[in-house]
């Protein structure tokens, strides 16, 4: 339990039903959103891998250009592997030891600094983060509320299902869920996302349509019920 955290400035972690499903899109557009909406919102990706020639990490870049108040790197990424692979794997080559306390204490301090924050996994809920510990591990730690990016191709309702599972099993709220229509030509578009509202337990924050900008997608998010709708 992340005890001191300031329970009246809201949070939420971003975790997705698989990785290239387009989180840190939807993290960005939810950022815009409540920018747009008054509230100083700062985006966290605790754990990132992949760097480009300057040893800088797209999704923590996009991130920050989306947020709406300035912090430290340190705080905003905690974390950041050159190899874009595995986290526990890139960890281990580096002889580093992810630690989830220093995660938590970096979230401390965004949280002081603005009105909400936004915490981006990494890959899919569950993902290993060391011999003993997991993206769930982290979340739950934090224990903050989920807002779940389904990316909407072929498998999705049962990749969206088990990690609503996953998520009950660490006994976090959700939040809310976003489709995130990543394959233009999914067959049985509107089939799929009608089975995902009737199974999954929690409002439908948006869809957001294929090749959308940040812009365009963040006027297309309710917010979590947290901070009001839209």
């Amino acid at each position: 339990m992340n005890d001191n955290a300031n329970p009246k400035t809201p949070a939420w972690f971003v975790a997705g039903t698989d990785t290239e499903v387009g989180k840190t899109f939807a993290a960005c557009a939810l950022l815009l959103a409540l920018r747009w909406r008054g509230y100083r919102a700062i985006g966290m990706k605790p754990v990132a891998a992949g760097t480009d020639a300057e040893g800088k990490n797209e999704d923590v870049e996009r991130l920050i250009a989306a947020s709406g108040v300035a912090a430290p790197r340190e705080s905003i990424n905690p974390y950041l592997f050159a190899p874009a692979i595995a986290p526990h794997i890139a960890a281990d080559e580096a002889g580093i030891v992810i630690d989830i306390g220093r995660i938590a204490a970096a979230f401390d301090r965004l949280r002081g600094m603005t009105d909400t924050v936004l915490v981006e996994g990494v890959g899919g809920f569950c993902v290993p983060l060391g011999q003993h510990s997991d993206t769930a591990d982290l979340a739950e730690r934090l224990a903050l509320p989920v807002i779940l990016v389904v990316g909407m191709r072929l498998g999705c309702i049962s990749h969206a299902l088990l990690t609503c599972q996953a998520i009950a099993a660490r006994g976090l709220p959700l939040a809310g869920w976003i489709a995130n229509r990543i394959d233009p030509a999914m067959p049985r578009f509107d089939e799929n996302l009608a089975a995902l509202r009737e199974r999954v337990a929690a409002p439908l924050l948006g869809v957001i349509p294929h090749a959308s900008t940040p812009e365009q997608a963040a006027e297309l998010l309710r917010l979590p019920e947290a901070v009001g709708r839209s």
